[in-house]
């Protein structure tokens, strides 16, 4: 494996410690020390993605315009350390809604050049292979992250604040691995200067694809939400961060094996399958009462989950102007982030309006027709015409 792939997966590992020891902590927090309603959880996750969102075309921009991916990285990381300290002296809900903003500005900055990074340090046979390497690392580190939270929230009974401080540790050591990555020099290239960004020269694939996306991310809220029905449908805190567990479990098993895959048989079939099982998934979750239809559902969403992010990654570079690679990762971050807002409020709402099970039969919904829309629409060669 390169060396910059095995790095950058280091980093991501680390930096998911530390973020998946406080992530399954933050519902409950909130609604059982805080005080906080369905709704206003809604509002802090759809204002902390959508306005990071905001940054992240930007920041692969910049990264493309100045042929620099590793400064813009490290000061993405960095900013989501200095964040977590904020999880430390929030003392309602609107101090965690900052700590949640300084998180995501960070992944805002660091997301479109760490993933340009990867994508222009192997070559388009083996990028699902090296994507899926990178999630496989990712979720690794949520796994030690999920069941360090737990450990520590069963030991120190219920010791929010002490978790939170001890995720820093992880934080910074992925920080100052990145600093031992190595520019490729593969966007440095004159040509790449010259080119003017805009959504008309799109490939009409590439755009069609980021439409999809947003299209299906209206109706996929934040995942806090199924911590929330969980823990209103009877788990108990230390149970609901274990079902956490298990879902990313899931999702560290077929990350790597999908990307492997989707470089044979191409990446079109498993998005679809991905797609298509969160569409049920989420009525499941609609229609759920006992507590082994949620142990079930848990673990077949982690495999949603690894169907697509890795394998949307390397689809996206596959299909991405020759030296904008950083912009469209950033353009396609940024959609996924302005649909967060709507849909972590639609939730909201729903829950409150119509019960628990109306926001995850609306999720349904979208995930099945843009499971549809991929299948129907993208049809051939994603990649016929356009230059690698």
């Amino acid at each position: 494996m390169n060396r910059n792939i095995v790095i950058v997966g280091l980093v991501s590992f680390f930096t998911d410690i530390s973020s998946e020891m406080i992530y399954p902590l933050i519902p409950l927090y909130l609604t059982a020390v805080l005080g906080a309603s369905p709704a206003i959880l809604g509002i802090i996750e759809g204002i902390a993605e959508s306005l990071a969102s905001l940054l992240k075309i930007f920041s692969g921009r910049i990264s493309d315009r100045f042929e620099k991916r590793k400064p813009v990285a490290i000061a993405g990381y960095g900013l989501s350390a200095v964040g977590k300290v904020l999880f430390v002296v929030a003392t309602s809900w609107v101090g965690i809604l900052w700590a949640r903003m300084g998180d995501r500005f960070g992944k805002g900055i660091r997301t479109a050049p760490r993933d340009a990074l990867i994508a222009e340090s192997i070559g388009p046979e083996a990028r699902g292979k090296a994507f899926g390497f990178h999630r496989a690392m990712d979720t690794a580190g949520a796994v030690i992250g999920i069941s360090a939270a737990y450990w520590l929230f069963t030991s120190y009974r219920g010791e929010y604040i002490l978790v939170f401080w001890l995720s820093l540790i992880p934080a910074v050591l992925g920080v100052l691995c990145l600093f031992l990555t190595t520019e490729t020099g593969r966007a440095r290239t004159a040509a790449a200067k010259q080119v003017v960004f805009s959504w008309k020269g799109l490939d009409k694939k590439l755009r069609y694809f980021i439409i999809i996306t947003f299209l299906f991310n209206l109706g996929n809220s934040s995942n806090l939400f199924l911590l929330v029905r969980a823990g209103t449908s009877g788990f108990s805190p230390e149970q609901v961060i274990l079902l956490y567990l298990l879902m990313n479990l899931t999702y560290f098993a077929i990350s790597y094996p999908a990307g492997v895959v989707s470089d044979t048989i191409g990446r079109r079939s498993l998005l679809v399958a991905g797609y298509a099982l969160y569409g049920l998934v989420y009525f499941g979750f609609g229609f759920a009462s006992l507590a082994w239809q949620f142990i079930v559902l848990f673990a077949v969403y982690g495999l949603y989950t690894g169907l697509t992010d890795g394998i949307e990654k390397a689809l996206l570079a596959d299909i991405a102007p020759a030296g904008q690679r950083a912009t469209v990762y950033g353009l396609h971050a940024m959609t996924v982030g302005i649909a967060l807002l709507p849909a972590s409020l639609i939730a909201g709402f729903l829950w409150e309006a119509f019960g628990a099970a109306a926001p995850f039969w609306f999720g349904g919904v979208t995930g099945l027709l843009a499971a549809g829309a991929f299948w129907f629409g993208l049809r051939g060669d994603l990649t016929k015409g356009v230059e690698r």
